[in-house]
């Protein structure tokens, strides 16, 4: 059933929302129309929010002989066993080899595919890493390192001065939103309900469910029964009643376009075609299956631009950080092997562009459970524009004296999420003038009219 709340989130925050109940059909006809032409130049961006703070030293290990007996040194009880950690191919620009935690052999595969690559050691940041500012206290640290709260919002928000209510994917969605039909949906749609990521100063999320055909409606509205038909004469009977006093007017309008854009999103996804491609039954992966179908319909829904956002919880391993991993890390991997087979299947995948968030990164020593909030951290950038099969940004040298390390093992980042952000910004269409409209911070790192993406990491 869809409460107050949620009826609100569907209709208010979709900011241009102004389809009728009786339009719904033709609105979908002009989708297609409009689509048609734009087609071509589809693109979405899926980020997954790794809620807790992944330990990412464990998931992007050193295999070199020097740089593993490094990082066993300094995990000490959370050191993956060598012989154990997945190879991949190739090296970083710094001569290295790196290997994959045990239980992601399908990310090995897509990296060994060129499907995807490795971002290391990134983060927030407020200006360059400059080691002889951090020794003498005079260097800017973002807000509430190695909070929470504050870190969490600071991936989402891409500002890390300041606390904002609006996100980089809001941002980018206030810019481009009109390039998707006017039609009620927002380019912005959530598989986790509300969150900072995608809210922007008039478009917000659409959030969805994984499950049926997505969008949540009144429990019983309409649903072919005696009841549901008694239920949408009195709602529709409601919703006719002219209302003289602001608010109530107001929610009038809100809750009908809400049931309008919920029929519309439903008569859409009921077209996606059967997928070949089979998905698990766990959370994250039908999440993605249900990604993929929202895609495939993109064209019914008038869409040329759509991000996807996906919360994963649990990752904050103060204890038990190996059995944990053990146990989610293969979901990640399993469920990008799966996206990328079904996008592949629909022949979208260049279009698609995945990427991984979380807290921060981890401390590199270990609390003798687990370990404990960190900075800097290492990411996972998949779909088939991505320069794949390589590492781009720096992953540190894991010594005792190395000045990235803040202290214990809490090293730095070398690569600001601002950096990271304006790549997949750029990628997605962001004009080049606009993007410190998006990341304000964003001219502190890079350039917004060089000729180069920041880090190579996409193909325009």
């Amino acid at each position: 059933m869809i409460n107050r709340r949620q009826f609100l989130s569907h209709g208010c925050s979709l900011g241009l929302a102004t389809a009728t109940l009786s339009s719904s059909l033709l609105n979908l006809g002009l989708a297609r129309q409009a689509a048609a032409q734009g087609a071509a130049d589809y693109r979405a961006l899926v980020c997954i929010l790794l809620a807790g703070g992944n330990d990412s030293w464990n998931m992007l290990v050193p295999t070199d002989t020097d740089q593993y007996s490094q990082y066993r040194a300094i995990r000490s009880d959370l050191a993956l066993p060598r012989n154990q950690l997945l190879p991949l191919a190739g090296s970083a620009a710094s001569g290295r080899h790196y290997g994959l935690h045990p239980g992601m052999p399908e990310l090995q595969g897509l990296f060994a595919s060129g499907d995807a690559a490795m971002l290391c050691n990134v983060g927030t940041l407020l200006e360059p890493f400059n080691a002889q500012k951090v020794a003498n206290g005079s260097a800017l640290t973002p807000l509430g390192l190695f909070s929470h709260s504050d870190q969490i919002q600071q991936w989402q928000t891409g500002v890390s001065d300041e606390r904002t209510t609006t996100g980089w994917g809001g941002r980018i969605a206030d810019l481009l939103q009109e390039t998707n039909l006017a039609n009620g949906i927002s380019m912005n749609i959530s598989l986790s309900g509300n969150n900072v990521f995608q809210s922007g100063t008039t478009v917000t999320e659409y959030s969805v469910q994984a499950e049926g055909n997505g969008a949540a409606g009144i429990n019983a509205y309409d649903d072919g029964s005696e009841f549901g038909s008694f239920r949408k004469q009195m709602i529709d009977a409601l919703l006719a009643v002219p209302q003289q006093q602001l608010l109530r007017r107001e929610y009038r309008q809100r809750l009908a376009d809400a049931i309008d854009s919920q029929k519309l999103f439903s008569a859409a996804l009921q077209q996606a075609p059967a997928l070949g491609t089979p998905f698990g039954a766990n959370p994250f992966s039908q999440s993605l299956r249900q990604i993929a179908r929202i895609i495939s319909v993109r064209e019914q829904l008038g869409a040329r631009r759509q991000t996807f956002f996906i919360t994963v919880g649990g990752w904050d391993h103060h204890d038990d950080v190996l059995p944990k991993q053990a146990a989610m890390l293969p979901m990640i991997s399993a469920g990008l092997l799966e996206f990328r087979n079904a996008l592949r299947e629909l022949a979208i995948l260049d279009a698609v562009t995945t990427f991984t968030t979380s807290d921060f990164g981890r401390t590199l020593t270990s609390n003798g459970k687990g370990s404990d909030h960190g900075w800097g951290g290492h990411h996972i950038i998949m779909g088939g524009s991505v320069n794949g099969g390589a590492f781009y940004g720096d992953y540190p040298e894991i010594s005792p004296g190395n000045p990235l390390d803040v202290g214990r093992g809490i090293y730095a980042p070398t690569t600001s999420v601002d950096e990271y952000f304006a790549e997949l910004a750029r990628w997605f269409g962001v004009p080049a003038s606009d993007l410190p409209r998006v990341l304000p911070n964003v001219t502190r790192f890079y350039s917004p009219q060089a000729a180069e993406l920041p880090l190579g990491m996409l193909r325009l």
